[in-house]
């Protein structure tokens, strides 16, 4: 028959056993992620340098690289998106696609972080636009390691929105801070809002931030690079009402001819002609 204190022996022989175990498994676990190059120090030496030369290993790299994927936001839709995967040799592809995968493919070998000069991209729905433009931000952060940020247009106008309401904790300059901040910044679906005088302080807030501090920007839209309506229109045109509601917008009707022409200096503008590839190609099927 087992005293009480033999018991309490027995228990804690037990505990100190699992112990031992937990504390074993831990430190074999942790030898298995010690790189083997730098031996967790995240530095190796550089072969045939003087002095001991050392460069950071290839772990931190991979480590860095993952951490600023994951802080560019990229949406699960476009995660699989590459330049080297980008499809501009299909039957009916305009040329148009092929040399704005040229220029994308470009843009990453010749980039300057202190130039600013970003790239937009026009052109229809489903012709590949963010597709390049989420290209482009994965070989700037794998190449150069820029920090890079996603912002779709709407969304982030509902975020700022959304700061004013006092439920709400964030507020307009913590939305606006790494959209102001990031190395690269891409803007997709520009123009996507219904135009207001908000919308476009909002947009030149963004744009000239970026712009007076010499930061990329990269912007799709599906609206064409032309002035706007009221700029086209002479007061005496014969132009009917009916004629000109029924005319499309253009990227100055969405966000003013201010902003248009600032673009002009901010990025070089890359056309995507063609059919809707989603639609043509990628269509859910039914069956």
């Amino acid at each position: 028959m087992c005293t009480e204190s033999k018991r309490f022996r027995v228990a804690a022989q037990a505990v100190s056993g699992a112990e031992l175990s937990t504390q074993s498994k831990y430190k074999m676990k942790i030898a298995a992620e010690v790189c083997p190059q730098c031996a967790g120090s995240g530095w190796k030496p550089v072969s045939g340098a003087p002095e001991r030369g050392v460069t950071r290993c290839d772990c931190q790299l991979q480590a860095r690289g993952g951490a600023l994927i994951a802080a560019a936001r990229i949406p699960k839709r476009y995660e699989h998106c590459e330049l080297s995967n980008f499809d501009s040799d299909f039957t009916g592809a305009d040329p148009s696609i092929a040399l704005a995968q040229i220029s994308a493919s470009h843009f990453v070998q010749e980039f300057n972080p202190r130039d600013g000069k970003g790239l937009l991209l026009v052109g229809g729905i489903g012709t590949g636009k963010t597709h390049l433009a989420v290209g482009i931000l994965k070989e700037l952060i794998a190449a150069r390691g820029s920090s890079c940020l996603f912002c779709d247009y709407r969304e982030l106008l509902k975020q700022i929105q959304n700061s004013y309401n006092d439920s709400v904790q964030a507020t307009e300059l913590q939305v606006l801070r790494p959209v102001f901040e990031a190395d690269v910044l891409l803007l997709d679906e520009l123009g996507a809002v219904k135009p207001s005088e908000w919308v476009w302080d909002t947009v030149s807030l963004i744009l000239n931030t970026r712009y007076n501090d010499n930061r990329t920007t990269i912007i799709t839209t599906n609206f064409a690079d032309e002035p706007a309506g009221s700029v086209t229109r002479s007061p005496s045109s014969s132009l009917s009402s009916a004629r000109a509601a029924a005319r499309e917008e253009t990227l100055g009707d969405r966000i003013g001819e201010r902003m248009r022409s600032r673009l002009q200096e901010m990025c070089r503008i890359v056309k995507m002609d063609g059919p809707d590839f989603r639609q043509k190609f990628k269509s859910a099927s039914f069956g």
